[in-house]
C-alpha cells in the first residue's frame, strides 16, 4: 500500500499508537492533493490564456505542491533510527523543510507582487479571445472561471480535513497546508472577479486580481518563515498559527521547576517533538575547565550543554 510505502512499515515508529492512524490519514490526505493539485495545474496551464491574474493563480496552485510533498518526505524522514551522523534522529527535518517552502512562497509571492505593480503602471490592457469546441466559438473567460471554481473545490474540502491530524500530530506543514487549501476560494474569487473586469472592459481588474493573490502568498509566505525562523533558532516551541509559546511548553516547564526547585528549565522544539533540559543554572554549568577536558582545549568552548535524557526513546 502507498501509505505504508511512504511512511516506511521498517522504519522506527515515533508516535504513540492513537497517533499513529492520525500520520496515515494524513497521509492519505495528503496524497489525494497531490493528485487532485496535478490535474488543477493541467488546467490551468491549458486555460489561462494572457491573463495575468490566470497566471498568478496557476502559480500559487503549482506552490501548493510543495507543502504536501514535504510533508510526506519528513514524515518518513523524521522516522528514521539516529546514527553517528545524526545522533538525535532527523526530527528536525520538518521544521527544515517547512522553512524552505515558507521562504519559497515569500519570495514567489513578492515576485508576482512586483510583476502585477508594474503591469499596471505600464497600463498593459490583456485581451481574452475565443477559442473552438464542438465547431462553436466559446469565450476563454467562460473556460477560465470553469478552470478556477474546479481549482476551488477539492483544496478547500482536502484543506478542512487537514485540520484535526494537523493539531493532533503537532506538524506546521500539515497545518501551513491545510490553511493554504481552506483559503484557496480566495484565489478563485479575485481570479474570477478580474475575468469579470477585463469583459466589462476594466483593463486594471486582472492585474489587481493578480496583486491581491500575490500579496496572500508573500503575506503567509512571511508569517512562516517568521515561525520556522524561531523553531531552527532553538526557541520555544510556538504555536501552529502563531509565533506566541506553545501551551505545552509552558506547562512543562512550570511542573519541571515545581518538581526541581531551584533548577532552571529550558525546552525547545524538534520537529513536532519537544526536548527539555533542567539545569543547576547559570552560575553551576559548565565551567573552561570541564569544557576543555571532554572536549580537548581547541573545542572545548564548542561545548554549551550537557544532559541527561528522562526518557531516551525520542533519540
Amino acid at each position: 500500500m502507498l501509505v505504508d510505502r511512504v511512511l516506511g512499515t521498517a522504519q522506527r515508529a515515533n508516535l504513540p499508537p492513537e497517533l499513529e492512524e492520525e500520520a496515515r490519514r494524513a497521509v492519505r490526505l495528503e496524497l489525494w492533493t497531490i493528485f487532485f493539485l496535478v490535474t488543477i495545474v493541467i488546467v490551468m496551464f491549458f486555460t489561462m490564456g494572457s491573463s495575468q491574474a490566470m497566471k498568478t493563480a496557476w502559480i500559487e496552485d503549482a506552490l501548493s505542491l510543495l507543502p504536501p510533498i514535504l510533508f510526506l518526505v519528513a514524515i518518513r524522514l523524521e522516522r528514521r533510527q539516529p546514527n553517528p551522523a545524526f545522533p538525535f534522529g532527523y526530527h528536525r527535518f520538518g521544521s527544515l523543510a517547512f522553512f524552505a517552502a515558507a521562504c519559497a512562497l515569500a519570495a514567489m509571492g513578492g515576485y508576482l507582487l512586483y510583476e502585477a505593480v508594474v503591469t499596471l503602471i505600464r497600463q498593459e490592457h490583456p485581451t481574452i479571445g475565443s477559442v473552438q469546441i464542438l465547431g462553436r466559438d466559446i469565450w476563454l473567460g467562460w473556460l477560465m472561471m470553469a478552470a478556477l471554481a474546479y481549482s476551488v473545490v477539492p483544496p478547500v474540502i482536502l484543506g478542512r480535513m487537514k485540520r484535526r491530524p494537523a493539531h493532533r500530530l503537532a506538524d506546521k506543514i500539515l497545518h501551513t497546508d491545510s490553511q493554504m487549501n481552506a483559503a484557496d476560494w480566495q484565489t478563485g474569487v479575485a481570479g474570477m472577479a478580474g475575468i469579470a473586469g477585463i469583459a466589462f472592459g476594466f483593463w486594471w481588474a486582472d492585474a489587481a486580481a493578480a496583486g491581491i493573490i500575490s500579496f496572500s502568498i508573500l503575506k503567509d509566505g512571511f508569517d512562516n518563515v517568521r515561525i520556522a525562523f524561531a523553531e531552527l533558532l532553538d526557541g520555544a516551541p510556538r504555536k501552529l498559527d502563531s509565533s506566541d509559546t506553545h501551551p505545552a511548553a509552558e506547562k512543562i516547564r512550570n511542573e519541571l521547576q515545581r518538581r526541581y526547585p531551584g533548577r532552571e528549565v529550558r525546552v525547545r522544539e524538534t520537529g513536532r517533538h519537544m526536548r527539555a533540559v533542567i539545569v543547576p543554572g547559570l552560575a553551576a554549568e559548565l565551567n573552561r575547565e570541564l569544557r576543555d577536558e571532554l572536549a580537548g582545549s581547541k573545542d572545548g568552548w564548542r561545548l554549551i550543554e550537557a544532559s541527561r535524557a528522562l526518557d531516551d526513546a525520542a533519540g
